[in-house]
C-alpha cells in the first residue's frame, strides 16, 4: 500500500516529494496500478461521460512533457490522465492520502496510482515543493500535468496562469501541450459529489517549444510572456472568457 512519506514535522519537502516521484517511476511504483484503473474505470467514464477526446496525437510519444490546462471542477485530474496513452503525473494536496483507516488507504492507492503525487501546497513553500516535484519528474523523461491557474476557476472563466508553469518549461526544456478540459463544470458543478452523467470533451493544441528563451527563467518579463503565450492558447482550446487576474484573488473577493 502506497503512503505520502512524511517528515518529523509532518510537511512534505521538497526531497520528500522527488523520493516520493521516484517511487512513482520505479516498476514497484503505481505504473501497473494505473493499467488496472484505466482498464477498469475507463469503459465506465466512457460511458458515463461520452469524452470526445481531440488532438491527442500532439503529446509527443516519448520524452518530458508538460501538459497545461484549464481547472474547472476536481474531477479534471481523473479524466485527461485516463484518455492519454502515456502515464501522466500531477501534483495533488498530500491530505488525499494521508487519511486514516481503510477508506484512507484505499484513497492513497488509488491517488497515487492515478499518478498523483502529494506535495504539502500550504504556506510559502508549497509552490516550490510543486516546482521542484515537477522538474525531476521531467527529468525522469515522463509526462507532468499542470494547472497554470493554480486552483478551479470560481466561475467557468479562464483566469492569468502563474508563471511556475514558464519556469519549469525553461528549467527542463520540455516543450509545453496545453490542454482544454470542457463540460466537467457541468458534470460535477462546484466539485460536489459524485460527478453525474454528460459529455466532456479533452482537447489538446499543439507543442509549444520555449528553447529560445534558455537560461532566462529569472526574468519575470519573459516569464509572463511566456505563461501568457500557454494561457491564450489554453482559452483558444476552452473558449472560455479569459480574466487578466489570479483565481486565488478572485476567490477571495
Amino acid at each position: 500500500m502506497c503512503a505520502s512519506p512524511r517528515t518529523a514535522s509532518n510537511v512534505l519537502t521538497c526531497t520528500d516529494s522527488y523520493r516520493f516521484a521516484r517511487h512513482l517511476l520505479t516498476p514497484e511504483g503505481p505504473l501497473s496500478r494505473f493499467a488496472f484503473i484505466k482498464a477498469v474505470l475507463g469503459p465506465i467514464m466512457r460511458l458515463m461521460f461520452r469524452p470526445q477526446v481531440e488532438g491527442a496525437e500532439h503529446i509527443p510519444g516519448e520524452g518530458p512533457v508538460i501538459l497545461a490546462g484549464n481547472h474547472l471542477t476536481f474531477i479534471d485530474s481523473m479524466i485527461m490522465p485516463l484518455f492519454c496513452d502515456r502515464q501522466v503525473f500531477f501534483i495533488g494536496k498530500d491530505e488525499y492520502v494521508t487519511g486514516k483507516g481503510l477508506k484512507g488507504r484505499l484513497m492513497a492507492w488509488f491517488f497515487t496510482g492515478c499518478g498523483m503525487i502529494p506535495v504539502d501546497r500550504d504556506g510559502g513553500r508549497g509552490g516550490v515543493a510543486a516546482l521542484m516535484t515537477g522538474r525531476r519528474v521531467l527529468e525522469e523523461g515522463k509526462v507532468f500535468s499542470i494547472y497554470p491557474e493554480g486552483t478551479r476557476s470560481p466561475d467557468g472563466r479562464l483566469y492569468r496562469g502563474r508563471t511556475g508553469i514558464a519556469r519549469l518549461a525553461m528549467m527542463t526544456g520540455a516543450p509545453v501541450v496545453p490542454f482544454a478540459i470542457i463540460g466537467t463544470d457541468k458534470i460535477q458543478p462546484g466539485g460536489a459529489g459524485f460527478p453525474r452523467p454528460g459529455r466532456v470533451t479533452v482537447r489538446f493544441g499543439e507543442a509549444m517549444e520555449f528553447s529560445r528563451y534558455e537560461g532566462m527563467d529569472r526574468d519575470r518579463y519573459v516569464l509572463r510572456a511566456v505563461t501568457d503565450s500557454v494561457m491564450t492558447e489554453v482559452m483558444r482550446l476552452s473558449g472560455q472568457e479569459y480574466v487578466d487576474m489570479y483565481a486565488t484573488k478572485a476567490k477571495a473577493a
